[in-house]
Order: C-alpha cells, then structure tokens, then sequence
C-alpha cells in the first residue's frame, strides 16, 4: 500500500460512473416499455438481459420451502438471530406522533405514518446477499409498512438463491418477484398486472438498477444511489498490523472502485500494515479485485498525532471508520463525519455488515458529512398538524395578514381576516 507522510489531497472520493448517454437512453427505454406493456415487456427484458424465460416470475411456496431444505439448520438459525440484531436495533428508532397545547386553545403536532408500500431491490446472479434483504426489509417492517415487495434477478436456472429467499421469509417479505435490472425498478415504480406499484424504492444494484432509480424519483421515493464501499481505520501505534490489514482487505474485495485507507500516527506500523496486505492478498479467492482496489484507492497516512488523524478522519467522512486507539470511546467523541463507527479490535467491520444490527445501508463517497444510514425515519412520513382555536387566531390574525401583504399575498391575508369580518 502506498505510505503518505504528507496529508495534502488526502481523499476517499472517487468518479462514481453515472453511466453514458447510451446506458441512459436504453434505461429510459426500458422504463417507458414496461409503462407500456407491463409483465409482457419484463418477462421479454429478463429474458434477454438474465438468459431465462418465465411465464410466472413470482416466486411461489414451494420454492420458498425448497429453498430452507436446502440451508442448513444452522445457517436457518444464523440468519434468524441476525434478522433478530437488526430488528431489536431498529425498534429503538422508532418514534411517535406528538402534540402540544397552548392555553389559548391552540395544538400543534407531528403525525407519524408509516408508508403504505415499499420495493426492495436485491442484487442476484453471482452476487446474492442475504444480508442486503434483512438491512432493507426489516426496518420498513419495523416502521409499519404494510406492502414490501422483492425483486431479484433470477439465475440461469430461473430461481433466486435460497439464502435470499430464506432471508426474505425470515423478514416477513410476502411477495417476492424473480426479475431484475431497470425493468424490475420501472415495475416497482409503476406497476405491472402482476406487480403492484409502490412508494419507496431501496436497494443496491448495478449501474443500470442505479440509473433507473434516478429515472423514476419524482413519482416514487429512493433510498440513495449508493458508491463502491470504503473503509477508514485510525490506529494508534499500540494496535496489531495483521488484523488492520484483514478489515482493510474486507473492504477491498468488494470492488475495484472499493477504499481502503489506514490513519496512523505511527510509521512502524504503517509498515506493517503494508506488508500484512500484501501478504494477505496472496491467499484471497477475490485477489485480483482487492488489488486492484489497494492499488488504486488504497492508501496509509502518517500524521503527527492522533489528532491530527481526527482531522483527517472528519475531512474523509468514510462510509466505515474503525478506531482502534487505547481510548476509543474518547476518540469518538471528536468524530464528526462517518457512516458507522467501529470500536476496539473486536468491532471489525463484518461485525456491523452481518450481525451486529446497526444497518449496513450506509452513506459512501464523502456523503457522511450530510447523510445518514437507512433508518424507520426513512419508512414513514411526518405530517405536521395545526389547530388554532377563535382566541388563537384573534391574537394572532393581523401579524399574520401584514407578513402575507409583505410577500404580496393579499388572498392569504384576507383568508384569516374575514373570520373576524376583515375582508378588505
């Protein structure tokens, strides 16, 4: 990895492709086919884009059974205590619709109501990830989402892979599609005869699932348009070489786009860390991407000190920051920019991605300094609620007319001056 001693152009940001005007135009395309002729125009994109054909894309029971026969009782059991983590973490950020009084009659409020519906995108094909089905489910369950429809993209085989269905099950999802790409989110967005329009669309996805989404927000919500993962880990000189080189190659072997940047106050272990990846990337079955990823978007910075790496980390705002100093709980408390915080040597990153229950949704690319990760807030919808009672108003009527008469409104303050017969 390369070793900086100078912080100058210290970044994580990389070009996110946000697709040619070619990937454009057959995403726009395919949306305004499916607006068209719904299930006929998906079935015909899935097969030509997926290589299968399917007169029924939705997935039926007995697939779903076929797919816990075939995990293993202990797998089952995993996912069921993960799905549990994730679910316990995120009925602690559920809030509640709330109201105040005056004296003078007047009650004001926020109302909190869940969204009717919401469609998950998971990735399938050779990437299939359970893990991403729970992180995108189970706190739209947790909000009160009535409706959460799947999509994936089937296998060569015309089935999805059974920890994704398992997954899904395990979740709640009900309705649960075999198709994939842009055609899957314009199905999401404005329905087919087989599928049902929804609210929100979340979900990760390759670069056609992600234009697609910046195609049809406006007439339904998205989550984010995700970037290639990263990883910031700030150590100090007392913490061991091989295990910060292992979560930086965690990341590493996502992408070739993928960050992974050390900060460190000490130029031993900088050294260390170098050879410990480089050793390491020998043996890993995704060598070729996590080189790829450490050569290009790798990198370790020797500062002075511990603060100095703060100062850093702040400007970074990485998606994961590993501390891993003898005070980690003190160092947190300078942290101003991150997706999720890791603690201590025992918090690696994969705690957090499988397990832990914080979501895994997180913001990428610099975006942590004004983003959060997905959340309940992100499932529901706040309503704010005014009732002025007749001596609210009367105190209040003629303040409220001149600030209308200021912006030029005069029927906004004839609207609250003719209850008192006002009317100019």
């Amino acid at each position: 990895m390369k070793i900086m001693k100078g912080l100058e152009g210290a970044s994580i940001k990389r070009s996110v492709d946000s697709g040619t005007e070619e990937q454009r135009r057959a995403v726009q395309e395919i949306i305004a086919s499916v607006q068209k002729d719904g299930d006929k125009a998906v079935r015909g994109f899935t097969e030509k884009f997926d290589g299968v054909s399917l007169e029924d894309y939705k997935v039926s029971e007995s697939e779903i059974e076929e797919a816990f026969s075939s995990l293993d009782s202990e797998m089952i059991s995993i996912i069921e205590e993960a799905a549990d983590n994730i679910r316990e973490f995120h009925r602690e950020q559920k809030r509640s619709s709330w109201f105040t009084t005056d004296e003078n009659g007047t009650m004001l409020g926020q109302k909190l109501t869940p969204l009717d519906s919401v469609g998950v995108y998971v990735p399938g094909g050779t990437a299939a990830y359970p893990s991403s089905v729970l992180m995108n489910v189970l706190p739209a369950k947790v909000a009160g989402v009535e409706r959460i429809t799947m999509v994936s993209p089937p296998g060569r085989d015309g089935r999805l892979s059974p920890g994704v269905l398992v997954a899904a099950r395990i979740a709640g999802v009900k309705e649960i599609f075999k198709v994939g790409g842009a055609q899957a989110v314009a199905a999401l967005a404005y329905g087919t005869e087989s599928i049902a329009p929804v609210d929100k669309i979340t979900g990760p996805g390759n670069i056609f699932v992600a234009l697609a989404k910046r195609e049809v927000f406006g007439d339904v919500d998205i989550d984010m348009i995700a970037g290639p993962s990263e990883i910031v880990i700030l150590a100090d000189e007392h913490q061991r070489a091989d295990e910060i080189a292992a979560d930086l190659l965690s990341q590493a072997e996502h992408d070739v786009l993928a960050s992974a940047v050390l900060v460190t106050n000490s130029s031993t272990l900088a050294e260390e860390v170098s050879s410990q990846v480089e050793r390491q990337l020998s043996t890993l079955p995704r060598e070729e991407i996590a080189r790829e990823s450490i050569t290009n978007f790798g990198a370790i910075y020797v500062t002075g000190d511990i603060e100095e790496g703060i100062a850093l980390v702040n400007e970074l705002a990485a998606e994961h920051l590993e501390i891993l100093t003898e005070k980690p709980f003190e160092t947190m408390a300078k942290i101003r920019h991150a997706g999720a915080i890791f603690l201590g040597r025992y918090s690696s990153e994969p705690v957090g991605d499988y397990f832990a229950g914080p979501n895994h949704v997180l913001p990428t690319n610099g975006t942590a300094r004004f983003s959060s990760p997905l959340n309940v807030d992100e499932f529901m919808k706040k309503t704010s609620v005014i009732s002025y009672s007749e001596i609210a108003l009367q105190q209040n009527y003629d303040k409220i007319a001149k600030l209308a008469r200021l912006e030029g409104l005069e029927a906004h303050a004839r609207a609250v001056e003719i209850r008192f017969n006002k009317e100019k």
